[in-house]
């Protein structure tokens, strides 16, 4: 009988041990509701189940991009207009699947003397900083009402600061999303909900990474892909327990995640093949000018480049 050397049983063992290596990624994102179900499948095992040790990272969406950049964070969730910012100021990324769709979980909160948006010039509006979603929020429902954001003074404040500075009593007007946004819900007596998502549909989510980790990366591309959609199917046959789940990572019971994720659509994997035939170049174009007119971007990026939804199919 022969006998197996040092080096050979070393590299059979490394062989083996490599069967149940997990790939590392790390994830740039925020509590906004619609970002949940990846925290779902995190904590759920879900990722770990398809070979992927996820780090979802905190990191507001003013400076996700800089996180990208550094190679702190290898993908992200934002918004589909936020990643035409990105590349158009040299932070090359690709989405690859849509997450979700505003159904009013968007919205901007005003004074209850305050009867129209057109009524905010020369008011004090709350909201996120140039390049995020609230800022662009604010520009798309101010464009619609024939104002542009020079017609108001933006106070530049987080989403969530912005709620509750509004419902304190500061500022005529604010910014805001789900969870937050409930908050303001709750305090009739702060004022009222004047336009949200419903009444123009321009917020949608969607999940990018940079190329070099893509081309590097495909199977994990395909796991990350895949257990976002897993996720989705947990939620729709034990939803009590996913809204547990996803409600204690922005310490809310799972009754009142329930609450704020009605406003919200979570996009399964026929709505983002059919996302990806037309609607999101579409949009992709308006936003992209939108972020032209308002100095948010100088030039456009390469638009064919912005999505690679292959992962979806």
């Amino acid at each position: 009988m022969r006998k197996i050397s040092v080096v050979a049983a070393a590299a059979m063992l490394m062989v083996a041990g490599s069967a149940h290596a997990q790939t590392k990624v790390n994830i740039g994102l925020s509590g906004w509701t619609g970002f949940a179900p990846l925290t779902l499948a995190k904590e759920a095992g879900i990722f770990a189940k398809n070979g992927l040790d996820v780090t979802l990272k905190k990191i507001p969406q003013a400076s996700r991009h800089l996180a990208i950049a550094s190679g702190d964070v290898q993908c992200a969730a934002t918004t589909v207009e936020t990643w035409v910012t990105w590349n158009a100021n040299g932070v090359a990324t690709t989405q690859l699947f849509q997450l979700d769709k505003s159904y009013g979980a968007d919205g901007l909160v005003v004074r209850a003397a305050t009867d129209k948006i057109a009524d905010l010039k020369g008011k004090t509006v709350a909201a996120s900083a140039p390049g995020t979603a609230p800022y662009f929020t604010l520009a798309w429902f101010l464009k619609k009402n024939g104002l542009s954001v020079k017609d108001v003074t933006v106070v530049n404040m987080e989403p969530g600061p912005a709620a509750q500075a509004f419902i304190a009593g500061q500022n005529d007007a604010a910014v805001t999303y789900e969870p937050y946004l409930s908050a303001v819900r709750a305090k009739p007596d702060a004022g009222k909900i004047i336009a949200t998502t419903l009444d123009y549909p321009m917020i949608m989510d969607t999940f990018g990474c940079t190329p070099k980790f893509i081309a590097e990366n495909e199977p994990a591309v395909r796991a990350l892909t895949k257990s976002y959609f897993e996720a989705l199917a947990m939620i729709k046959s034990d939803e009590a327990k996913s809204y547990e789940i996803m409600g204690a990572d922005v310490k809310q019971s799972g009754e009142a995640f329930g609450n704020s994720a009605k406003y919200i659509r979570w996009q399964d994997q026929e709505a983002n093949k059919k996302f990806f035939t037309g609607e999101h170049a579409a949009f992709s174009k308006e936003a992209a000018d939108l972020l032209l007119e308002v100095g948010v971007i100088k030039q456009l990026p390469d638009m064919s480049k912005l999505a690679d939804p292959r992962f979806v199919q």
